[in-house]
């Protein structure tokens, strides 16, 4: 399973998580399975988002691409970080 794991701080979580959900009709048809949104312990505006996707091809393409650089703009999100990982394993305990 492809996974992106996103790191980046916003000016604000509130606003910045009406455009995530507006997105969300976006990243479906890009190709995100599901998502998790996480946050730095006492630093509210700094969001890890992780995310499943149909291929590290597709998630590239859409965090890449021109409307996604003019939405993350809008939002306040300031220098995100993208790593693309593979999954070697998965377990519960």
């Amino acid at each position: 399973m492809p996974y992106v794991l996103i790191i980046h701080e916003v000016e604000n979580y509130a606003a910045w998580k009406v455009i995530f959900d507006q997105a969300l009709g976006l990243r479906r048809t890009a190709g995100e399975l599901s998502y998790q949104l996480l946050q730095y312990e006492n630093r509210p505006n700094q969001i890890v988002h992780f995310s499943a996707w149909t291929s590290i091809a597709a998630a590239r393409l859409f965090f890449e691409s021109p409307e996604l650089v003019e939405i993350r703009a809008k939002a306040g999100v300031k220098s995100p970080e993208f790593i693309y990982l593979e999954e070697l394993e998965s377990g519960t305990l």
